[in-house]
């Protein structure tokens, strides 16, 4: 079978002014005020010990980068260390389904597995939030950072769809496998259909990278594959519309 990978070439990504925040003090003050960080960028010849530990107390990413990098996001005195802020509130997943369990509904959940192109992701949510996704689950690294751009391209939707940040995506797929949930793997790595695929039942769906599809580990983890098929002499897909078929999917099945 020929290998069909749900692609895109990736542009930089921009950060908004409005979302950024720079210099030592102010950086520390905003990871005490409670603010949700979405990374923070540290220089890496600096030793910003009290910076460090509290983005590990917190949970918050965080790189060491070149001076150069810093320069590039900001020509402004940044003392080493910058921070962007993220527009919305990170949901804990278990709270999230437990309130759907509670409601009586059926849960249909997203995750994204290493997805990082920043406009991608935003017509992601917008699609889920449009079929009743109910969380959108997504790396603590290694994601597409949630800004202003993000926000844009989502049309606001993101304002509305429980965004769930997990530190290891592996263990959370195991803990929605004990909730309840199957677990299926969009991937050209398997001869099962999208269509043989019952959604009707409590559903966590993957979709991976831009670059090589899903972590193998997750494929196996997975209850079943599901393949999109592909008729045309093009041999790949935008992962955001790949992400729209298959929810849409879900969702003729579910008003079925």
């Amino acid at each position: 079978m020929e290998k069909r990978k749900y692609t895109v070439r990736k542009p930089a990504p921009r950060q908004s002014q409005a979302d950024m925040v720079f210099g030592t003090q102010s950086v520390l003050e905003t990871l005490r005020s409670g603010k949700e960080i979405e990374r923070l960028f540290i220089q890496r010849e600096f030793g910003l010990a009290e910076i460090e530990k509290l983005a590990k107390e917190l949970g918050v990413p965080f790189q060491r980068v070149p001076v150069e990098k810093l320069n590039r996001v900001t020509r402004k005195n940044h003392q080493g260390v910058i921070a962007f802020v993220s527009p919305i509130q990170y949901m804990p997943l278990h709270n999230v389904l437990t309130q759907v369990y509670e409601e009586g509904k059926t849960p249909l959940l997203l995750l994204l597995d290493r997805i990082t192109d920043v406009r991608n992701f935003g017509a992601i949510a917008r699609t889920a939030e449009c079929a009743g996704v109910q969380a959108l689950i997504v790396p603590t690294k290694g994601g597409a950072q949630i800004n202003a751009d993000a926000m844009k391209t989502s049309s606001g939707a993101l304002n509305f769809l429980p965004v769930c940040r997990e530190p290891n995506l592996y263990e959370t797929l195991q803990y929605l496998r004990n909730s309840g949930l199957q677990i299926i793997a969009c991937t050209e790595k398997t001869e099962k259909s999208l269509y043989e695929i019952d959604f009707s039942i409590p559903t966590v769906i993957i979709m991976g990278s831009e670059e090589d599809g899903i972590s193998k580990e997750f494929i196996q983890l997975a209850d079943s594959g599901a393949r999109i098929p592909l008729n045309g002499q093009v041999e790949s897909l935008n992962v955001s519309v790949a992400s729209s078929i298959v929810l849409y999917e879900a969702v003729r099945q579910r008003i079925k």
